[in-house]
């Protein structure tokens, strides 16, 4: 792998590896001055580069083993991999991001979120990491989940588990900007999970996956008479099922089916959380500058995340909306655009995307920022598993 899903990070690794056991994974962190780990390339930052050893758990060995509510995986494992296993089980998870494609561990250390209420990061009760002396630690510190990679090799995640569940997908369009912003919070707390994809001229559609057995809510809009795709243009063959037809909960909580490219593929993504108690007033400052984003974005989607203590959750201690925006691949033009978002919006952007937040503004809006550049400190004194983007927004181990 030496370019990103977009194709608009060019990984800088001197070499790149697929270790197969632990003790080959051991040998390459022992043996490398620098090492990152790289999942299936979906993010659209620099979060996973390096200029020394790139790491795929891709080939290492399987990991899958349910103990009561909990469930151990492979860091590698895909959430296409791990869903039906689950579901074979008679068991689930809360939330599913929309693109079943990643991997747990990706998903995880960059608090990648999804379908319901929670991101999968609040779903871990450990991590185990390899450091950089080749020793294997369990760390339940909420500061150890979303970590960027940069405490050392996350080997396997422990997760908690739910009861097998069923969810109907239906989509409402023709949803008015001022209906939306009247009722936001109702809308966004009427179903298991709730999807708004703004077309910021003046109205928006939403995508609504009701957990069967879930009290109904009467949705505004007009439901859609056929299978949409949250792109206009873009096949709806590619998402999954629509239509209110109710199926497992894995085949309806992503929005595209994992078989197929998800989103649009020729894309570029940045996604913002403020806290909910500011949501109305930031969509409004965003609807102001419509005409500047409109001929950038390709889909714009708003969804509601609940607080978790993970230190660099963008969610953390704090309900959030999230405001995702699916860019045309013009990187200049896009990179132009966001110091304007994030001035108007104050946010705490997603680690994997991309932003242009300043290091000391980042700084000042999480409260445990300290707390995990002292961890870093900690688990990886020499650095090994800093990179360019660590430093650039948490110090080098030498400023540290």
């Amino acid at each position: 792998m030496r370019t990103n899903w977009a194709g608009n990070v060019t990984f800088s690794a001197a070499s790149v590896v697929s270790p197969e056991s632990a003790d080959d994974l051991r040998a390459v962190v022992r043996g490398a001055a620098a090492v990152h780990v790289v999942g299936t390339g979906h993010s659209f930052s620099t979060v996973a580069d390096t200029t020394g050893t790139l790491v795929s758990l891709a080939a290492m060995p399987d990991e899958f083993e349910v103990s009561g509510p909990t469930v151990r995986v492979s860091a590698g494992m895909t959430l296409a991999q791990l869903a039906p296993r689950l579901e074979a089980a008679g068991l689930a998870l809360h939330t599913m991001p929309s693109l079943p494609h990643i991997t747990v561990a990706g998903a995880v250390t960059t608090a990648t979120h999804g379908s319901g209420a929670r991101s999968l990061a609040g779903a871990v009760r450990a991590v185990e990491v390899m450091r950089a002396d080749g020793s294997v630690v369990s760390l339940t510190s909420p500061g150890a989940v979303v970590s960027l990679g940069g405490l050392g090799v996350v080997t396997a995640v422990e997760l908690d588990v739910v009861p097998s569940f069923q969810v109907a997908q239906t989509v409402y369009e023709d949803v008015a900007w001022t209906t939306l912003l009247g009722s936001l919070e109702q809308v966004f707390d009427g179903a298991y999970s709730v999807s708004a994809f703004i077309d910021w001229q003046g109205g928006a559609t939403l995508w609504v996956k009701h957990r069967v057995g879930d009290p109904e809510f009467p949705f505004p809009g007009r439901r859609a008479d056929g299978p949409r795709h949250p792109v206009v243009g873009q096949p709806p063959s590619r998402c999954t099922v629509q239509d209110g037809v109710p199926g497992p909960w894995h085949e309806r909580l992503p929005h595209f089916r994992a078989e197929f490219t998800p989103s649009v593929g020729a894309e570029l993504q940045t996604e913002y959380f403020v806290p909910r108690t500011r949501a109305v007033t930031a969509l409004r400052a965003l609807a102001e500058m419509s005409t500047v984003i409109s001929p950038l974005v390709q889909a714009c989607e708003i969804r509601t995340i609940s607080a978790e203590p993970q230190w660099l959750s963008p969610a953390c201690d704090r309900d959030s909306l999230a405001i995702h925006f699916t860019w045309v691949p013009d990187p200049a033009r896009v990179l132009e655009l966001l110091p304007r978002l994030e001035e108007a919006i104050a946010p705490r952007p997603h680690w994997g995307k991309l932003f242009t937040v300043p290091a000391p503004l980042l700084a000042a809006r999480y409260p445990k920022w300290d707390d995990f550049r002292a961890l870093l400190r900690e688990h990886d004194p020499k650095g090994v598993f800093r990179n360019a983007f660590l430093d650039s927004y948490l110090g080098s181990t030498a400023s540290s």
